[in-house]
């Protein structure tokens, strides 16, 4: 592969040959054998492309670091084959790529299936802590405890066989990759542009779900212009697993009567289809959303013929530094601090950190050297964190912190070292 090849996704075809493709997007931490239970019913009417993830299922270790990278290597796979337009319906991550698929590529997507997903997926922070974890634990942890997040806890008692799997399935993931697939949901949110996806949309959603639930799938149809809602009962976030059999009736409901012709660019306008199909889904319920979006407050502009860096600096701070700390120290700040916190945004985060000479693992090592220097050991505590989140090991944070004992002294070194094992085995400390 060139350097400048976009990497191919591994996948797999199902169906007859000449038949409508529909294709099934996993879950992070799957394989396409997730959708091995929909695939003979599905088969009869389309022709089904499954895709693995990068580094799942033995699928080549090309980490995808963003929703949009991931949506660009299933479109350069689909290209390869000629497949030029389809139905999609995706679970979790894999219906995020279906969100970016339908507001970037609407002209390839005929229909969409949205499964136990969600325009935002929690919290970046959630999603980078994980990320720490599996950087400094590997998979096993997250491995262990993802059929307590996939299943209802009496799908899992019953069928050891399937809970087995899910382990196994997660323990042997290229931990790289499952690492870029955190990043990538926790840079995802198209709360603002839902009203924008204008192709027939099913969200469907496990009625126990706790990772992404009804009310996530909520949002998603009171946003979506031409939306239905789907609630499985008894089932949680894997609901195609737990679920087969109601899965794969929604999905053949859907997309045999909600499939949306093809836009021609000659004459600006849709195909007329031969016989319109009369849908069979109920019309959405009246939803109101679950929260008003409010918009961003610009920041004051600063001269000099140039962007503003304060917009750049906010957004670094919060992938460094995580939300919490963040909005903790927005919302302390008052008349008195309140300019010194647009100060440290805009200069130390938008013109430092931001600059492109050093990556973020580099300038987390001089910080932590220039903070160990200082004696500044409260700042010290949540630059642990930031070097953790940055992608340094914690020993690769020690040896930093040993070079320091050289050139800064001891005492100060060993005041560090404490600071710094806590806040280690506070955020690598997996969790039961």
């Amino acid at each position: 592969m060139s350097e400048t090849q976009t990497p191919a996704l591994q996948y797999r075809l199902d169906g007859p040959d000449d038949a409508p493709v529909l294709i099934l997007g996993p879950s992070l931490g799957t394989t396409w054998h997730m959708w091995d239970r929909q695939v003979p019913e599905l088969a009869k009417q389309w022709r089904i492309f499954r895709f693995d993830l990068p580094g799942h299922g033995g699928a080549p270790a090309y980490p995808a670091g963003s929703v949009g990278d991931l949506t660009a290597r299933l479109l350069a796979t689909l290209d390869r084959l000629g497949i030029q337009r389809f139905g999609y319906a995706g679970c979790a991550l894999g219906g995020a790529v279906g969100l970016e698929l339908a507001l970037r590529h609407p002209e390839r997507v005929a229909s969409l299936a949205l499964i136990a997903a969600s325009p935002r997926f929690g919290t970046p922070d959630e999603f980078r802590q994980r990320g720490v974890i599996v950087r400094t634990n590997g998979l096993d942890p997250i491995a262990r405890t993802s059929p307590d997040r996939w299943f209802t806890g009496g799908f899992a008692a019953a069928q050891p066989a399937i809970t087995d799997w899910a382990v196994q399935m997660v323990r042997t993931t290229d931990p790289g990759c499952y690492i870029a697939a955190c990043e990538a949901l926790a840079a995802f949110d198209v709360r603002a542009d839902l009203a924008h996806v204008g192709v027939p949309t099913l969200v469907l959603v496990g009625s126990d779900d706790q990772v992404t639930g009804p009310a996530e799938a909520r949002t998603l149809v009171a946003g979506i212009p031409d939306a239905r809602l789907a609630v499985v009962p008894g089932a949680s976030h894997l609901v195609p697993v737990e679920q087969p059999a109601a899965v794969t009736d929604l999905l053949v409901r859907h997309f045999s009567t909600a499939w949306q012709p093809a836009y021609d660019s000659a004459t600006g306008q849709t195909a007329i289809p031969a016989a319109p199909v009369k849908p069979v889904l109920a019309a959405p319920p009246q939803i109101s959303p679950i929260a008003e979006i409010a918009p961003a407050v610009p920041a004051p502009f600063v001269g000099g013929g140039r962007p503003d860096p304060y917009d750049a600096g906010i957004k670094v701070r919060r992938e460094v530094l995580g939300d919490a700390h963040v909005d903790r120290a927005l919302a302390q700040a008052d008349e008195f601090s309140g300019d010194f916190q647009e100060f440290v945004t805009r200069y130390a985060w938008g013109e430092i950190w931001d600059r492109p000479g050093l990556d973020r693992r580099s300038r987390s090592c001089v910080t932590l050297t220039a903070l160990v220097a200082g004696g500044h050991l409260e700042e010290l505590g949540f630059h642990v964190r930031a070097a953790l989140r940055n992608g340094l090991t914690p020993v690769e944070i020690r040896e930093v912190l040993l070079q320091a004992a050289v050139y800064c002294g001891v005492p100060a070194a060993n005041s560090a070292f404490k600071v710094a094992q806590q806040v280690i085995r506070e955020e690598t400390t997996p969790e039961e």
